[in-house]
């Protein structure tokens, strides 16, 4: 079980999202894809923030990554997302969104959102040491009751969520927040994952 990435984003209906704060563990690639699979992280947790309505929760499966996003909205028009190996369970990743964003919203003024950069919450990284075993929101778990009452939307793959006509490849050939190189490791990891589909 392993988290990849956490990221606070602002989502504003019909807007781009905006990454507030994030923090990855890519140790267990190798140095040298370190930087595409960063990137191409970002890339799936703006992806999938935009996609996903006001005041929902869905997991988003793309190969063998796994986006859990929570869309608050509300007055801060947050949300967060957190990229996960297919191991890692819903529950604790949904209990670990909340908690994140609720922390967020207590230390960082609502003024700070209009200009990123100047948002300091090393907290995030606490968070993605501290919660690789999601026993550890075991404790979260218990204090979350709306869990239990909010529908969690699961997709098997980012394709479902897209828009109609759209398709990942074509979003990642067009997109200007991807290097080449990230376009390459995307393609690359695709290929090789799907050499060993069975049917």
């Amino acid at each position: 079980m392993k988290i990849f990435s956490i990221s606070i984003l602002l989502a504003r209906p019909s807007e781009a999202a905006v990454v507030l704060a994030s923090a990855s563990d890519l140790s267990s690639f190798s140095f040298y894809q370190r930087g595409s699979a960063g990137e191409f992280m970002a890339f799936l947790s703006k992806t999938v923030t935009e996609r996903t309505p006001e005041g929902q929760r869905q997991t988003v499966q793309e190969q063998s990554n796994v986006a859990h996003v929570y869309n608050r909205g509300g007055a801060e028009q947050l949300a967060a997302v957190i990229i996960t190996d297919e191991e890692y369970p819903v529950r604790p990743a949904f209990s670990l969104l909340t908690k994140l964003l609720d922390d967020f919203v207590a230390k960082v003024p609502q003024s700070a959102y209009s200009n990123p950069s100047t948002i300091s919450f090393p907290e995030i990284t606490t968070y993605i040491q501290k919660y690789q075993d999601p026993r550890q929101a075991d404790a979260i778990m218990r204090v979350q009751q709306e869990l239990d009452e909010t529908k969690i939307v699961l997709h098997k793959t980012i394709e479902s969520v897209l828009q109609r006509g759209e398709k990942l490849d074509n979003l990642v050939e067009r997109s200007t927040a991807l290097s080449m190189q990230s376009k390459m490791f995307y393609k690359t990891a695709k290929k090789q994952n799907g050499c060993c589909v069975i049917m």
